[in-house]
C-alpha cells in the first residue's frame, strides 16, 4: 500500500478473497487482544486533528470502523457527540464498555457500506486506522455526502510497529522458516511513503481539499506474550493458517525470551490527514 493506487488494489484483493460476512468479522477472534495491546493514537496529535478541523465544541462526528474505541473515547473525552459504526459485534461490546462514561456516544453495530445515510449532518467524519477497509468508490462520496458545509474528514493511522532492525534480523530467522510470506521489514521512510499514499487518494477522489498531514514517531515496550498477542491483531497473521501461527509465535517466543530478556519495543509512525469537504 505504497500509494492510492495499491490501496485501491489492497482492498480489491480482499474483497475477492473474503467474504463480507468475513470481513465484518475479521477482527472478532481477537477482539480483546485489540483492545488491550494495540498502540493508542497521541492526544498531541488529536488535539492537532481537531484544531485543523476547526471542531465547534457542540460538533458531532461519525466514525467509521470504530473497533473497540480505542480513538472513540479521545474524541469523547473532548466533549463530542459521536455516532460510531463498527462491524464486528464483539469489538462493538467492548466500544460500549469502553465508551460507556460518555452519554453522547452511541455505538452502532454496522458497516459504514451499509449504514443508512444521514445527509449533511456531521461535523467530520473520523476513521483511525480503518478508512482502507472501505471501497474507495463508496467511502469518500458517502463521507462526502455525511458531512455539512465545510466539514471534514479526519484519518488517524498507526502504522504497523516494528521492532530495531538489528531485532528483526533475528526474528526474521523465524519466520523464514515458518511464514517468510509475513516477514516484512518497514523503516519510518517507508511508512512516510505509505502515508503520502493514503492522503494522495483523498486527494485524488476530488472531493476534498486542504489536505494537511503530520506525525509523530512513537515507541512502546512489549512483554513476550503481550507482543505475539499484538501481532496477532494485524492481517497478515490472521490470514495464516492456524496451526503455522502457532508453529511462528512458538518460535518467536523462544528467541525473544533466549535473546531480548522477554521483552520487544517496537516503533511506527502515528499520523493524521484532515481535509475539508468541498
Amino acid at each position: 500500500m505504497k500509494d492510492s493506487k495499491q490501496s485501491k488494489n489492497w482492498y480489491s484483493q480482499v474483497a475477492d478473497t473474503y467474504t463480507l460476512e468475513q470481513r465484518k468479522n475479521w477482527y472478532s477472534e481477537v477482539a480483546n487482544a485489540y483492545n488491550r495491546l494495540r498502540p493508542r493514537y497521541p492526544q498531541k496529535l488529536i488535539g492537532r486533528a481537531v484544531e485543523l478541523a476547526q471542531l465547534p465544541a457542540d460538533a458531532i462526528i461519525l466514525e467509521v470502523g470504530c473497533g473497540p474505541g480505542i480513538a472513540t473515547t479521545a474524541f469523547a473525552e473532548l466533549g463530542f457527540s459521536m455516532i460510531c459504526l463498527e462491524p464486528s459485534q464483539e469489538a462493538c461490546q467492548l466500544a460500549r464498555n469502553n465508551c460507556a462514561q460518555y452519554a453522547n456516544v452511541e455505538i452502532k453495530n454496522t458497516l459504514f457500506e451499509e449504514w443508512e445515510l444521514e445527509a449533511e449532518r456531521f461535523n467530520a467524519v473520523l476513521a483511525a486506522t480503518a478508512f482502507h477497509w472501505v471501497p474507495p468508490e463508496i467511502g469518500y462520496p458517502k463521507t462526502a455526502a455525511a458531512l455539512q458545509d465545510n466539514g471534514s474528514l479526519i484519518l488517524l493511522w498507526n502504522m504497523t510497529p516494528q521492532p530495531q532492525y538489528e531485532v528483526y534480523q533475528v526474528l526474521n530467522e523465524v519466520y523464514q522458516i515458518h511464514a517468510p510470506s509475513v516477514a516484512r521489514y518497514e523503516t519510518s521512510e517507508t511508512q512516510a511513503k505509505i502515508l503520502q499514499g493514503f492522503g494522495q487518494a483523498v486527494i485524488d477522489s476530488g472531493l476534498f481539499k486542504g489536505l494537511v498531514s503530520e506525525h509523530l514517531m512513537c515507541s512502546v515496550t512489549y512483554r513476550t506474550d503481550d507482543y505475539l498477542s499484538l501481532l496477532s491483531t494485524y492481517s497478515p497473521y490472521l490470514a495464516l493458517n492456524p496451526q503455522k501461527r502457532n508453529s511462528l509465535f512458538e518460535d518467536l517466543r523462544q528467541v525473544i525470551e533466549n535473546n531480548f530478556a522477554g521483552s520487544i519495543q517496537i516503533s511506527y509512525l502515528s499520523a493524521f490527514h484532515v481535509a475539508q469537504k468541498i
